[in-house]
């Protein structure tokens, strides 16, 4: 019989019932059946070694749970969950620049406490997303191409090991593991419960929200690609089509641009060319106010993504079948809907060579993200015909972007997984796990 007793004096312990259990839910509510035996909330590194040192003894598998914003799930299971979020302090220095911050510190904390110091590093933009799966995935954010991403800004992590030690990762310290904890995905080495980043300056700037009506979709799309295949490396954007129930669609362009708005105007120029937009905000803004208005929620229910990292501009048919393809999406309750979006890249995350991380995706131009979503009142038939849209929309986005995807926006329905996260950086990572967690105490479905 399991002894649970032994871990009240870790942090609190609550079952299925108990107030607070339901707190650790995933935010993709397409997992919302999972229920795990026991919820763990610790706040300090020793007590992560302690209680999983009593789950290797007494056989009980773990899942951990920093912003729980798992695509497929990865942050809850049967067993017991480990919540980090009381892991969320912050700490500055100053005269180095150096951030460290708890393993699971949200990016709303993470904003409110680097503002008052006019720092930053690549952050996400939604408040409830933890640094920690951020950063081991590489997090590609708004400013990845003038200042890379999450992980190419970290200097060292701690790391709760399956035998319950904790260790350093740095260039100096474990570097192996610091390797592939720069891209090689959450939930696989160990339990980081502490990460440290070069910060810099915050950077003024300004930003966009341009929408065209749905008959320009495809010349809108062909002519941001080539602005962006084009532009320097301090623009970033996010190119889409999407689809609501009741709804035409709509054609969108969200960007931000360490540079004034009359830069930004004359770079979005060739695509206000093509077609007159319907909305066109384009406004001056400190980086603060930047990531405010770009902040996005993602408590969006049910929901799937699937992507295709891809190192060219997407030809037009393949514009026109992704257009062709959100017109024909089936329908949910979801207001969220479904679509397609190209997220250019490029720029500094290419600067670094793929061997030197284990984000593998250095080529990559722009990742095509696939998505749909239905609420849990929906019925199984609107289920099904939300993912076998999704699923043929994939298959077919693959005769003009490569079998490659994106670690962060994990896939629960991805057959070669190995091989499209983690490319040539597969063989080594499997090294590094065998090395740090040769008995793989820390196993998921997609797990190394």
């Amino acid at each position: 019989m399991t002894t649970w007793d032994a871990l009240r004096g870790l942090g609190e312990l609550r079952f299925p019932g108990d107030p607070g259990f339901a707190a650790a839910k995933p935010v993709n509510r397409r997992f919302a059946a999972t229920r795990p035996a026991a919820v763990l909330a610790v706040s300090r590194a020793e007590d992560v070694a302690r209680a999983i040192e009593w789950a290797r003894t007494e056989s009980v598998p773990v899942s951990v749970r920093g912003g729980g914003h798992s695509y497929a799930g990865h942050s809850t299971g049967p067993g017991l969950v480990l919540d980090l979020r009381r892991l969320s302090g912050i700490r500055v220095d100053r005269g180095t620049g150096l951030v460290t911050v708890g393993g699971a510190t949200p990016m709303k904390a993470l904003y409110a406490g680097l503002r008052p110091w006019d720092l930053t590093f690549p952050l996400g933009n939604s408040d409830t997303v933890g640094i920690g799966g951020l950063t081991l995935g590489g997090g590609v954010t708004t400013i990845s191409r003038a200042h890379g991403l999450t992980c190419d800004a970290l200097v060292s992590t701690d790391v709760v090991l399956a035998s319950g030690e904790v260790v350093t990762a740095s260039a100096t310290e474990n570097p192996d593991l610091f390797w592939a904890c720069r891209g090689g995905g959450g939930g696989n080495f160990g339990v980081n419960t502490s990460f440290t980043f070069q910060a810099r300056p915050a950077p003024a700037g300004s930003t966009c929200v341009v929408l065209w009506a749905w008959p320009h979709a495809v010349e809108v799309l062909a002519a941001m690609q080539e602005i962006m295949l084009a532009a320097p490396a301090e623009f970033s954007a996010r190119i889409g089509v999407a689809r609501s129930a009741g709804d035409d669609g709509v054609v969108s362009v969200v960007g931000h641009h360490l540079g004034p708005a009359s830069e930004l105007r004359e770079l979005l120029a060739p695509a206000f060319a093509v077609a007159a937009p319907d909305r066109a905000d384009l406004e001056d803004r400190d980086f603060w106010d930047a990531a405010r208005f770009l902040h996005h929620s993602s408590e969006g229910g049910a929901f799937a993504v699937r992507t295709r990292c891809t190192p060219h501009a997407l030809a037009d048919a393949g514009l026109e079948a992704l257009v062709r393809a959100v017109e024909k999406w089936p329908g949910s309750g979801n207001p969220d809907g479904a679509g397609a979006a190209l997220f250019a890249w490029g720029g500094e995350i290419s600067r670094i060579p793929v061997a030197d991380t284990a984000f593998p995706h250095r080529d990559t131009k722009f990742l095509l993200s696939l998505d749909t979503s239905w609420t849990e009142r929906d019925a199984p038939g609107v289920v099904a015909a939300n993912l076998d849209w999704l699923h043929a929309l994939h298959a077919e986005t693959g005769e003009f972007a490569p079998d490659a995807s994106y670690v962060n926006f994990t896939d629960p329905d991805l057959e070669d997984w190995r091989g499209a996260y983690y490319g040539p950086n597969a063989a080594r990572l499997a090294e590094v796990k065998r090395r740090y967690d040769p008995g793989r105490f820390f196993s998921s479905p997609q797990g190394l």
